[in-house]
């Protein structure tokens, strides 16, 4: 991977990351577009640590609240504490759990087998209709403030299938939300906190095959490049999206999502891609 590419890359990851088209898909996508190698779950996974900076940085106030509140309730033994900072934090742990099991059980299919672009392709496509549903069926009736522990590990459940390439993480965090009745807004604000712990601990875990051939067609200069772009490109999409989610439905994001996987599937099918 050259220079050019870690930039383009970057921008895209940045791009993509918290709008519900995913990312992995697009990283993919763009590289056989233009003729790249994949550039690997590896590459991918700590590019997403720059876009994970960007949510650290955006709601750093909400999120040291979170974590205050969350590690009070250690020494006060108090684990059903009302506070709702410490209720999002547990939240967020409970919501961890079910991505955490999937990745590690299919990891292997997932670097693999899951970033076939039929597969990608496929799931833009199909995810699209959920989110369509989700739009349809959400009463945006509770605000963050009502959300239980079943809602905190049923969102998560739709975190872990974005752990295929096309799902969307975003797009399938908003969607379980809007399924349980939250405004779409609540729903987005709380699906960038639930990503926190997941892309993390995943991208720290991919770093070790940053540079390793074998693992990845990325070196470690073209992706610390790409994912400082996608650092500052991610911060600016994150007040974007959340301005957009509050007077807009991300069913409008369907229409893209359908259009750009069927293009990948004819390409693919008719071997202009690969």
């Amino acid at each position: 991977m050259d220079a050019i590419q870690a930039i383009i890359l970057g921008i895209v990851q940045g791009l993509t990351e918290f709008l519900p088209i995913s990312s992995t898909g697009h990283l993919r996508i763009v590289s056989a577009f233009f003729g790249w190698d994949d550039p690997g779950a590896a590459f991918t996974a700590v590019t997403q640590l720059g876009t994970m900076a960007a949510i650290l940085i955006f709601f750093r106030h909400e999120i040291v609240r979170i974590v205050v509140a969350t590690l009070k309730t250690l020494r006060t033994d108090r684990w059903h504490s009302t506070d709702l900072d410490a209720k999002l934090g547990w939240y967020i742990v409970l919501g961890t759990i079910p991505i955490g099991i999937f990745g590690l059980a299919f990891k292997s299919v997932i670097e693999d087998g899951a970033r076939s672009l039929y597969v990608i392709g496929t799931a833009l496509i199909v995810f699209s209709f959920v989110i369509l549903r989700a739009e349809a069926a959400g009463t945006q009736e509770r605000e963050i403030a009502d959300i239980t522990p079943r809602d905190g590990l049923r969102i998560g459940v739709y975190q872990a299938m974005a752990l295929v390439p096309g799902v969307s993480r975003s797009g399938a965090t908003i969607s379980g939300g809007l399924f349980l009745g939250f405004r779409r807004e609540d729903a987005a604000r709380y699906s960038f906190l639930l990503s926190i712990p997941a892309v993390v601990l995943s991208g720290l875990l991919e770093l070790k095959d940053i540079g390793d051939h074998a693992h990845a067609n990325a070196g470690a200069v073209p992706t610390a490049i790409a994912t400082i772009l996608a650092f500052v490109v991610g911060y600016a999409t994150i007040d974007f999206l959340l301005k957009f989610v509050a007077r807009n439905s991300i069913a409008v994001f369907c229409g893209y999502r359908v259009a750009i996987g069927a293009l990948v599937l004819l390409l693919a099918g008719a071997g202009a891609i690969s």
